[in-house]
C-alpha cells in the first residue's frame, strides 16, 4: 500500500521535528518538514505530496501565496491547517481530510 505523502510547513524547528516524528510513527504516512517557503516549494517540486499541512506561525500573506502555488501546481492537493493539539488531533485532521477528499473524488 502506498504511503500518504505529507509536507508539513512550520516556522518553529522543535515543533516541526515533533510533527514530522508523529507523522512518521503512522505506518501509512510519510512526513517531511520545511521551515521556509523556499524549502517547502523545493520539496513540493521534487516529491509527490498528497497533503500539505500548514503549522502555526506562517504569516497570512505567505500562507496565501503558498496555498495558491500548491493549488496551481497540483489542483487536487489537500491543504490542512494544523495549530497543535497533540497526535490524536493531528491524526483526526488528516483522516478527516482524506475521507472528505475521497468522498469528493467518487461523487
Amino acid at each position: 500500500m502506498k504511503k500518504v505523502q505529507i509536507l508539513y510547513i512550520g516556522r518553529h524547528a522543535e515543533i516541526l521535528a515533533t510533527v514530522v516524528r508523529l507523522l512518521n510513527q503512522n505506518e501509512q504516512w510519510q512526513g517531511i518538514g520545511a521551515l521556509t517557503d523556499e524549502e517547502a516549494i523545493t520539496l513540493f517540486n521534487n516529491n509527490n505530496f498528497d497533503i500539505i499541512l500548514l503549522g502555526s506561525g506562517i504569516e497570512e500573506e505567505y500562507e496565501k501565496s503558498l496555498c495558491s502555488f500548491f493549488r496551481k501546481e497540483k489542483p487536487g492537493i489537500i491543504i490542512i491547517q494544523h495549530y497543535g493539539g497533540g497526535s490524536g488531533l493531528l491524526a483526526s485532521e488528516i483522516a478527516q481530510a482524506l475521507y472528505v477528499h475521497h468522498k469528493a473524488a467518487i461523487s
